[in-house]
């Protein structure tokens, strides 16, 4: 990919994948999610698993999948012809309930987060977070991990900014914060949070392998890759 250009002054991140362990956190979530809204039935929870992107033996999720990337509401779009019972708008509202309970309580994170906030609002950088799941879902396991109150900027698909892929999570943080898109950096695990940074126009846009994205992938969309969020302040020394 082309070079990042310009000074760097603020910093937005997905969270699953980046700052939270998405397998450790999110699968548990996952499949809980499937057992509930199955009733029980162990093939229907299979098949709910399988058709939101786990593979055939669910020990795996692929990625851009649905569980691995989207919104409650694009999951209930998935599950909606396998549960007949809903209609799609309750049963998006339910998986949001859930999500937003069960996620924060599981929250395991990739490192220790209040204290890279601390390390990175020192360096003068302005923080945010922008992702898939619900604003009240991220505020809630942020604050459990304590790195709410670092924050300048968060968003989830339902702030009002649309979800990514679109660019509106990323230019709400540049006017929240009064930076420019080209002064950001964007880090995220899954091609939707480089797309995002991209459309917005951020100056650079950071892939880390933690996630369930494809590291091929990642790499041929981000400025840079590397294999965790650990190695983000080295990289911020080097631009």
């Amino acid at each position: 990919m082309t070079e990042a250009a310009g000074e760097i002054r603020g910093v937005l991140f997905d969270k699953d994948g980046v700052l939270i362990d998405f397998a450790a956190t999110w699968d548990p979530v996952n499949r809980r999610l499937a057992e509930r809204m199955a009733g029980g039935d162990p093939l229907l929870a299979a098949r709910l698993l399988s058709a939101g992107g786990y593979d055939g033996e669910g020990a795996s999720l692929r990625p851009g999948t649905v569980l691995a990337a989207g919104t409650p509401p694009e999951v209930a779009a998935t599950w909606i012809c396998h549960l007949p019972a809903w209609t799609e708008a309750a049963l998006a509202e339910e998986i949001d309930r859930f999500f937003d309970s069960a996620s924060p309580e599981l929250a395991v994170p990739l490192l220790d987060v209040a204290a890279l906030f601390a390390r990175l609002k020192g360096r003068g950088l302005a923080l945010g977070v922008a992702t898939n799941d619900s604003e009240l879902g991220a505020r809630r396991g942020l604050e459990r991990l304590g790195g709410l109150e670092r924050l300048d900027f968060l968003a989830g698909y339902d702030s009002g900014h649309g979800a990514k892929p679109a660019p509106g999570m990323a230019e709400a943080f540049c006017h929240a914060t009064g930076l420019a898109a080209s002064e950001i950096a964007v880090v995220g695990d899954n091609l939707h949070d480089l797309d995002m940074g991209r459309a917005a126009g951020a100056g650079v846009l950071i892939g880390v392998r933690s996630g369930t994205g494809d590291p091929a992938a990642l790499a041929a969309a981000a400025h840079h890759l590397i294999d965790s969020v650990a190695e983000l302040e080295g990289l911020l020394d080097g631009l």
